[in-house]
């Protein structure tokens, strides 16, 4: 690992695990399993790992408990080079997501966040993180705990010369604007989805994305889906496809793309390219099941046509 490093993530470490089941039942039904498989995630964890996969130094701080799941997904950030050292084992449990897909593909989600709400400042090495050219943020559940949501505002305005970006995730964006004034306000570029722009601003995607600029983030990038992606900062604005590939799963294709679009960034590119590397980048993931399988190499995307 080089003593600087490329962009250094701070959120919630989850092993996911994926139920298959006939149904998801009602009150007083039962239905049947499928299948389990099980894959370690994290919204910020999953991008770092993207960009790890695209050769760049990577790091992460986040929190694990001292049990077999914390274990895994200690393992499986050292299995893609990313430097764990701002990753602390604390006594509890890990973060665990049960997810529950029916035959139709409609989920049903029970997420028990563990030590991940529970980091504080003290957890940090501060001069860590300020060897990073980007930090790069996503939101934790706050149910047991807002400490970790209160350590991320403390952090970013400790580290003022390194740039940040934040995928906000649904439950941060129905915070709305006024409970993320700190976070946005030292934000640099925001990574979001349609219906998170519109929780967080109350306003379409382009209107929010403007009032975003206005309060003086420089980059605010939208995710559409299958419409693809639109970015915009106080110069110009693009609104970008996606590549036409054979969809298994879209589970983490937003992870994918941030790692895509920050990669791009971190190589001078201009945001209507970083838009198509992001687009690259998740087209490549929802092809297999998971929210890491799929993240590609720097040959997979030279190799991708449009």
């Amino acid at each position: 690992m080089s003593d600087i490093i490329d962009v250094i993530g701070f959120g919630a470490l989850n092993l996911d695990k994926i139920i298959m089941v006939d149904k998801i039942p009602k009150s007083d039904e039962e239905g049947f399993i499928k299948s389990i498989d099980m894959f370690s995630g994290g919204s910020a964890a999953n991008t770092i790992v993207g960009l790890a996969r695209l050769g760049l130094n990577t790091g992460y701080i986040g929190k694990v408990g001292d049990d077999g799941e914390g274990s895994t997904l200690i393992e499986s950030m050292l299995y893609q080079g990313v430097d764990i050292a701002g990753i602390k084992v604390s006594n509890g449990r890990s973060g665990l997501c049960l997810a529950f897909v029916d035959t139709n593909g409609d989920r049903a989600l029970l997420i028990d966040p563990g030590v991940n709400d529970n980091i504080t400042l003290d957890d940090i090495n501060i001069d860590y993180v300020r060897k990073t050219k980007f930090l790069h943020l996503s939101g934790f559940i706050c149910k047991e705990s807002k400490q970790s949501f209160e350590t991320q505002k403390v952090l970013m305005r400790e580290i003022n010369k390194t740039k940040i970006s934040f995928d906000p995730g649904q439950i941060y964006a129905e915070m709305g604007l006024k409970k993320l004034r700190d976070i946005i306000k030292n934000t640099d570029i925001i990574l979001s989805n349609k219906n998170e722009i519109k929780l967080l601003t109350g306003l379409d995607y382009k209107d929010g994305a403007q009032l975003l600029l206005n309060k003086g983030v420089e980059i605010v990038v939208v995710k559409l889906g299958v419409d693809g992606c639109y970015a915009t900062n106080s110069e110009r604005e693009f609104k970008i496809p996606i590549y036409n590939v054979n969809v298994i799963d879209t589970t983490g294709a937003g992870d994918a793309f941030n790692a895509g679009f920050l990669y791009g960034l971190i190589k001078d590119k201009n945001i209507e390219e970083c838009g198509k590397l992001g687009n690259k980048v998740a087209s490549f993931c929802i092809q297999k099941i998971g929210c890491r399988d799929g993240l590609p190499t720097l040959k997979d995307l030279v190799n991708l046509k449009g």
